[in-house]
């Protein structure tokens, strides 16, 4: 696969960063995760430099993230849009109908007892089945996540990801999470540019394409983003470089 490079990053764009795959390898169980102490010492460092146009957009809950981070403090949005802290600290969120997830939890429930390797992760605005640790229920998981999203007939979808399938509110995502930051200070009148690793992050990629912004993917796979970074490894490294010009 031919890598299209990213050209040299600029404190005065706006950044939008997915987390897991992107900025730190993927781990066995979301649990399992780690933000190391140089990543959080890179965002801060990017954050201030930007003049604070900088916010992580991750599937994970904004809770987690905010645990994740420690004292850094910096707009979020999480579960793929879904809840969203703006850079004034105000919260914006898009609920699932209750009942509708109960339903859907209730009914995995003999499937998950029969299947030790599925695991669900209920966010609170989401429910994420991860086969990562049992590959060879991809598609049974995929399909019975499928049908009951269809089934609760709630205005649910389906968000696939690496070895994940994700229940949703339809509608929102990383790329209405983007364009709502865009609209607001200090992220409004500046270049975007997302970074992602995922299929859940390509609605991020269209957005940002659409703003003659700067789409990268991080990894293999096919994607609409206009360039391409190995691993996270060079993600990082690409960040970094933005604070070169400023040191």
């Amino acid at each position: 696969m031919r890598i299209h490079l990213p050209p040299a990053a600029s404190i005065s764009w706006s950044y939008f960063l997915d987390v897991d795959g992107t900025l730190i390898d993927i781990a066995d169980t979301p649990d399992a995760a780690c933000i190391d102490a140089s990543l959080l010492d890179l965002i801060a460092r990017l954050y201030r430099a930007s003049g604070g146009a900088v916010a992580l957009v991750s599937g994970r809950a904004l809770s987690d993230l905010e645990n994740r981070l420690g004292a850094l403090r910096l707009p979020l949005a999480g579960q793929h849009g879904l809840e969203r802290r703006d850079a004034a600290g105000r919260l914006w969120i898009h609920a699932a109908p209750p009942a509708a997830k109960h339903a859907i939890k209730q009914a995995l429930a003999p499937a998950l007892a029969r299947h030790p390797g599925l695991l669900l992760e209920d966010k609170g605005l989401t429910l994420a089945l991860h086969y990562r640790q049992a590959p060879h229920l991809a598609a049974y998981a995929r399909r019975s996540m499928v049908r009951l999203a269809n089934d609760a007939n709630a205005g649910l979808e389906v968000q696939f990801g690496k070895r994940v399938a994700e229940v949703k509110p339809s509608g929102i995502d990383k790329g209405t999470a983007i364009s709502e930051y865009l609209a607001e200070s200090p992220f409004r009148g500046r270049r975007p540019v997302f970074i992602g690793d995922d299929l859940n992050d390509e609605h991020g990629f269209a957005e940002v394409n659409r703003l003659d912004g700067i789409s990268i993917k991080v990894g293999h796979g096919s994607s609409c983003a206009r360039y391409r970074l190995p691993d996270v490894t060079a993600a990082r490294q690409w960040l970094d470089n933005a604070l070169q010009e400023v040191t």
